[in-house]
């Protein structure tokens, strides 16, 4: 890894005063937008965890909804039994072994094979659980604790600024290199010696393990846990929307595209109800069509366009 630039130092400075000025939010705003505020830390967490993966290796991961659920179902069910301070990092082992199994499975497979098993696993690890409490008599569970809106909030702010400062590190590690690589051409990649198959395990493991912790922060918030609603498809796509709207060219560019759409999500979820499943496709047709580099390649694009212009002058 190499050493510290003066600009290296400016933007870790700026990243922790931004940082700052979000934790004062529960102090400053009302509950309304403390609520929005949760929302957007948990799809930043969950958009950038996913874009460390996907935005190097060109995968598509579908499985969020997946991790994010079993790590619930941690909180759910072992917060009767351990002090809730030690359940989201049991959460996190859970995820990043579950990501480590489903990646020997599955990361040999690519393009729309990935996709179709990623999308499978939450809705099979739903009917197992489904099938259990069907089994057991019960039909979900309470999650009840003192842990209230700011809690999480902070907590989530917290993951995701850990998340920012692993996906820094292995940007500038030999990991990321070799991901980087492996994205342009994974033949290329094996024919250099790199151990793509161990690569891309280990980095999928991350979101795994973001994706299973940010469930078990979240589920206080919930009160009452059932699988239809830890295991929701939707919070996949949606993750998958936000990174793309962004861009995954930047470690800040998911955090560039949640912010919008949530607010957008929000207005379609009030006047459009009936709707959403539908406008979420149409949202993610567009996205792919109009920006297939999100903002990150728009504001690139300016750039290189402004570079340009100073150039000729």
């Amino acid at each position: 890894m190499s050493s510290l630039t003066l600009r290296d130092w400016k933007n870790l400075i700026a990243c922790a005063i931004a940082l700052a000025v979000a934790a004062c939010l529960p102090w400053t705003s009302g509950a309304y937008a403390l609520s929005i505020g949760v929302t957007i830390a948990m799809y930043t967490v969950l958009a950038t965890s996913w874009a460390l993966f996907s935005g190097p290796t060109h995968y598509i991961s579908l499985a969020s909804a997946a991790f994010f659920g079993v790590g619930a179902y941690v909180t759910g069910i072992g917060i009767e039994y351990l002090p809730y301070w030690t359940l989201p990092p049991i959460a996190a082992v859970f995820g990043a072994v579950m990501a480590a199994l489903v990646g020997l499975a599955t990361l040999r497979l690519s393009g729309v094979y990935f996709v179709i098993f990623t999308l499978g696993l939450a809705e099979f690890v739903r009917q197992i659980i489904t099938w259990s409490q069907n089994i057991s008599g019960t039909k979900g569970i309470y999650v009840l604790t003192s842990i209230g809106e700011k809690h999480i909030y902070w907590q989530l702010l917290a993951l995701a600024a850990l998340v920012w400062l692993v996906g820094w590190l292995i940007a500038r590690s030999r990991l990321g290199f070799a991901l980087r690589i492996i994205g342009d051409d994974e033949v290329v990649a094996r024919h250099s010696g790199i151990d793509t198959a161990r690569a891309k395990i280990l980095l999928f493991m991350l979101p795994g393990a973001v994706a299973a912790m940010t469930g078990a922060i979240l589920a206080p918030r919930y009160v009452y846990i059932e699988p239809a609603l830890a295991f929701s498809p939707m919070l996949s796509f949606q993750v998958v929307i936000m990174a793309l709207l962004g861009g995954t060219g930047r470690l800040w560019g998911p955090l560039v595209g949640v912010i919008p759409f949530t607010f957008l999500w929000e207005a379609i979820s009030v006047s459009f109800p009936n709707q959403t499943t539908l406008l979420l496709g149409v949202c993610f047709l567009v996205i792919v069509y109009f920006l297939p580099k999100g903002f990150v390649g728009l504001i690139d694009a300016g750039r290189r366009r402004m570079q340009a212009g100073e150039a000729t002058t």
